[in-house]
């Protein structure tokens, strides 16, 4: 399965609009109705017990399909359960603080008739560059972003792609990458990868906008921001995945240093849509994807395995070279870290290519 983002054609925005709106109050209202029952009972309502309540509600007046109804109880029990929350908060329809517009829908909700979307009697033109007749339409919803366009995001199903382990057994056929800020990426053959720092760029003129209050630049400048930035990883993904058979990622933990004095630079930087990129991508191809535990890469030895002299804690953040004390090979900081993700990568292949072969 994979989820295709098609952009719908801007005069249908009303419409979409007002069942936006739709989806707002029955969202609400199941909120609200769940927790009203709680506070009566002591328990939570499920999803088949909130069918009751809205039964004949797409007949009474409401312009939505009656799966979509059944979608968003069965979406806000899902959330209530993920965040462990009695009460979820409130979509908005209108004000500062506005929602953004969702619709979801089921397979038998949605159609695709000579190039556009049928959904409760509205035919949605779009600009398909996937080919929609060439799938087959399961769940998936329509969604609106931060200027005001709306998309559909819908799930189709895709042929699966067996993973021909023989071609994993040359390592010239495998790649690690380390993640970093200064170098977006450094891969195991020596490749550097320049961080684009796209936030960092814009960050005058957006500032310039947000003084003069200007909402629509503003949102203008984070779109252009957001989709260079989308540009850029879906680019150099697809690179990787053509070009190797295996690709081995260290999984740095990127939420946790969004909430250190580097988060401007972590967020701007994009790893876990990169790594997300990769993995869905890898599937696609049958192409061999993992995520290594990248700890200590950067402080051991990729020819002998020593932590001798290497830089380590913060102070060894800045020291971007050093020489093993134990071999006397002298790294490069980053380049040493993926050629140690590519060796745990290794490892971790069932074709019985060992670790030592990746350094």
């Amino acid at each position: 399965m994979k989820t295709l983002h098609i952009r719908l054609k801007d005069k249908h925005a009303k419409v979409l609009n007002d069942m936006a709106r739709e989806v707002n109050f029955v969202w609400n209202y199941v909120n609200d109705l769940c927790f009203k029952h709680l506070q009566r009972t002591g328990k939570f309502l499920s999803a088949y017990d909130i069918a009751a309540y809205t039964k004949g509600a797409s007949k009474s007046g409401l312009k939505l399909h009656s799966q979509t109804i059944q979608a968003i109880t069965e979406e806000l029990v899902t959330r209530r359960r993920q965040f462990k929350k009695a009460k979820l908060r409130w979509r908005v329809s209108n004000g500062t603080r506005k929602s953004l517009g969702w619709i979801p829908f089921k397979a038998s909700g949605i159609n695709y008739q000579n190039g556009q979307l049928k959904y409760a009697g509205h035919y949605f033109g779009m600009w398909d560059s996937y080919g929609l007749s060439q799938y087959q339409l399961k769940t998936g919803s329509f969604s609106q972003d931060t200027r005001g366009r709306w998309y559909a995001n819908i799930c189709v199903e895709t042929k699966v792609v067996e993973l021909d382990k023989s071609k994993i057994n040359t390592a010239s056929k495998a790649i690690g990458v380390d993640l970093g800020l200064k170098d977006f990426a450094t891969l195991s053959d020596g490749t550097k990868i320049e961080a684009q720092r796209l936030y960092r760029e814009s960050e005058a003129k957006l500032a310039i906008a947000q003084r003069s209050n200007n909402k629509k630049r503003v949102k203008a400048i984070h779109a252009k921001i957001s989709n260079t930035r989308k540009d850029f990883l879906h680019k150099l993904s697809t690179q990787l995945v053509k070009d190797n058979a295996a690709i081995f990622v260290g999984n740095v933990n990127a939420s946790s240093l969004a909430k250190t004095k580097m988060a401007k630079s972590v967020l701007d930087a994009g790893w876990t849509a990169f790594r997300t990129m990769l993995k869905y991508k890898c599937d696609d191809a049958g192409v061999w994807f993992e995520e290594v535990n990248e700890a200590y890469s950067t402080q051991t030895c990729s020819c002998c395995g020593s932590r001798r002299d290497s830089p380590k804690g913060r102070a060894g953040l800045r020291i971007r070279e050093w020489t093993c004390g134990e071999c006397g090979t002298t790294h490069d900081r980053d380049i040493n870290a993926a050629m140690n993700i590519l060796a745990l990568g290794h490892e971790r292949l069932a074709v019985g290519i060992t670790a030592s072969s990746g350094r």
